[in-house]
């Protein structure tokens, strides 16, 4: 099945990472590598963030005298030149408070802004039009009592300068971006482990809504799916029961996804495994997570061979959410961000629990796990909360079962909505 997505502006939410590929400010397992020209630092952005930025404002802090690199922020650079001000100042005062608190005040920062052509632009053009946003933000900056030490643009496989004067070294031109994977920077960060995930755009997409008449069809389901639920807790269904299908039936699509990998990595792997699911399946899925108990024991499948199948189903859901029902997004979205970081992909986790920010704001476990992804946090101690969880409701849910009578329904739920009785988040 082909997808179609619309343009989409990427999140306005700052994804931070702490310093060193690893995430963990001051690892001393981090390689080391020395970066001395604009041409190098460009080089080495995609791989600093575990991705190629689109349509982005990075900035990385820089600590001591040999120039450190610290925690980095990146944001969306946002389409209405009025809003760069704010924007500059935000993202300054984010970078410079976060690093404080993990590794102290930054002694400079590097700055990227990063923007394709697009509408016939040259890639000269985009550097002219968003030097005024590079300006802001060495303004930004400087009052916060850290000078800005380089700032580029990337653009049309090209980069410029913002900071230095010569034309010798910097044209009016800018100078061509390395092909990716032949520079030094790719052989040492390959040595080293560290892997570009392909683009922002390219990760979004596959988490973005599909379009087209697939989607009509996909929202249909997912009004079919809301009015079964009604009558379902009103004959006398418990939550518990409703859960109890709805577990059963994520299990059943991650077995189906176990048995039937891709092919192929990327766009292609997910066509397969939207292939795999039914509109109705995904559609009582989608409605069954926005309960919360439910979502925690689908978050139970994190690792070993429960984490790859997992991961696939909750970027299908994702990608179902479509219409009236783009928040429910933010269940399956917040799913495949933890398992994400749960398996060390922090830079798709951040992007994945961005976007479940963008779907519902006030989403609470998408918050939390955004915040203890950008401040560094080690994923086991949640690993480990969740594995007791599940030890210790797996005798309960075998006790109940043996003793439950034939034919028992339980209690009356009270509501059939978003959340399925109206759990929080």
């Amino acid at each position: 099945m082909t997808k179609n997505h619309e343009p989409r502006t990427p999140s306005d939410r700052p994804s931070i990472s702490p310093s060193g590929p690893s995430g963990r400010a001051g690892s001393t397992t981090d390689p080391q590598i020395t970066l001395r020209s604009p041409a190098e630092l460009a080089d080495a952005l995609p791989y600093m963030l575990g991705f190629h930025p689109t349509d982005s404002l990075v900035m990385v802090a820089v600590h001591g005298e040999g120039g450190r690199f610290g925690g980095r922020l990146r944001v969306g650079i946002p389409t209405a030149p009025a809003e760069w001000e704010d924007t500059a100042r935000q993202a300054a005062e984010c970078l410079v408070r976060g690093s404080e608190r993990r590794a102290g005040k930054p002694d400079g920062i590097v700055v990227f802004l990063c923007q394709d052509p697009a509408g016939g632009e040259s890639g000269q053009r985009v550097m002219t039009r968003l030097r005024p946003l590079a300006q802001r933000i060495r303004l930004a900056c400087g009052a916060l009592d850290v000078p800005v030490l380089e700032a580029l643009c990337l653009s049309g496989g090209r980069y410029w300068s913002y900071c230095c004067p010569d034309e010798r070294c910097c044209p009016a031109e800018g100078r061509p971006l390395a092909a990716t994977g032949t520079s030094v920077m790719a052989a040492t960060a390959t040595f080293a482990g560290l892997r570009v995930r392909g683009s922002l755009r390219e990760i979004e997409g596959r988490l973005a809504p599909l379009c087209g008449p697939v989607a009509a069809e996909m929202e249909r389901a997912l009004d079919r799916a809301a009015a079964a639920l009604v009558p379902k807790i009103l004959d006398g269904a418990t939550r518990q029961e409703v859960g109890a299908e709805t577990v059963t039936l994520a299990r059943t699509l991650m077995q189906r996804m176990t048995l039937a990998p891709p092919v192929e990595a990327g766009p292609r792997a997910d066509e397969w495994d939207d292939a795999l699911l039914g509109h109705d399946e995904a559609a009582s899925l989608i409605l069954g997570l926005q309960d919360r108990e439910i979502r925690d024991i689908a978050a139970e499948w994190m690792e070993d061979e429960e984490a790859a199948p997992a991961l696939r189903l909750w970027r299908a859901l994702a990608r179902r959410c479509v219409g009236a029902y783009g928040e429910h997004a933010a269940a399956p979205l917040t799913l495949a961000g933890w398992v994400s970081w749960s398996t060390g992909d922090e830079p798709t986790a951040r992007i994945a629990l961005g976007m479940a920010l963008e779907a519902d704001a006030e989403y609470r476990f998408a918050q939390l796990l955004h915040h203890a992804c950008n401040e560094g946090i080690d994923p086991e101690g949640l690993r480990a909360c969740l594995r007791e969880e599940r030890r210790r409701r797996e005798p309960r849910r075998k006790r109940a079962a043996a003793t439950r009578p034939p034919g028992h329904r339980g209690r009356q739920g009270r509501r059939a909505s978003r959340r399925t009785a109206g759990s929080e988040q």
